[in-house]
């Protein structure tokens, strides 16, 4: 098998994989909400969370999370390459924010991006997690620490991790990074105006938040 066939292999695949949307698939299972129309509008784990209930969040995070690491995994080997992964990893995050399955209409691929993320360079992945996770604990904004993670990110992979400064790196971080804020365009709107959801663990006060948030979007 010549090596363009391999990657488009590849990029078919791993955007097919991105497509299965947990959130929207675990919202029918249990006759939840449809997603589109409550909270963000996001089929991601934020959302799901934020209107199902932790337990859903969870779920939805690691099923995201799995095809994300799946798709990269099979990248990998069938291009016998990291760059192969990369690839994967940039469709399936593709294929999550506008899943062909579901009308195009997807989440915002963070679940997605931190197992790509660990997949492809787990070192800067690590250092990027622990950096997130200390913006969410003390600022409470998910939207924060998920640009805060693409971002650094981008910046380890292009220079600490990149001594020859090679261009695909850099491109496909950036490039991952790019999608991250850009999908969170609302979010940045609502920081702006300080109306923008806090992370909570407590229910009556996820229901105020949503109901929020439905009247802004």
């Amino acid at each position: 098998m010549s090596e363009p066939v391999r990657y488009i292999i590849i990029a078919v695949v791993a955007y097919l994989l991105g497509s299965i949307s947990t959130g929207l698939i675990l919202a029918r299972a249990k006759n939840g909400p449809d997603l589109h129309k409550v909270g963000s509008g996001s089929t991601g784990a934020s959302n799901v969370q934020r209107t199902m209930g932790n337990k859903s969040g969870f779920i939805t995070f690691f099923g995201d999370f799995g095809k994300a690491a799946l798709a990269c995994g099979l990248g990998w080997w069938i291009a016998g390459c990291r760059e192969g992964a990369m690839l994967a990893g940039l469709f399936v995050v593709l294929g999550h924010n506008w899943p062909v399955f579901f009308g195009f209409k997807g989440g915002k691929g963070v679940a997605s991006s931190t197992a790509v993320m660990l997949v492809c360079y787990p070192i800067p992945a690590l250092i990027c997690y622990a950096i997130a996770i200390a913006v969410i604990a003390i600022w409470r904004y998910i939207s924060v620490g998920s640009m805060v993670l693409l971002v650094s990110y981008a910046v380890l992979v292009s220079t600490i991790w990149n001594p020859g400064y090679q261009w695909l790196p850099i491109a496909w971080s950036v490039l991952l990074a790019v999608i991250c804020v850009a999908r969170h365009h609302a979010n940045i709107r609502r920081l702006a105006r300080g109306e923008e959801n806090k992370l909570s663990f407590k229910k009556k006060e996820k229901q105020e938040q949503a109901s929020s948030t439905d009247s802004r979007e």
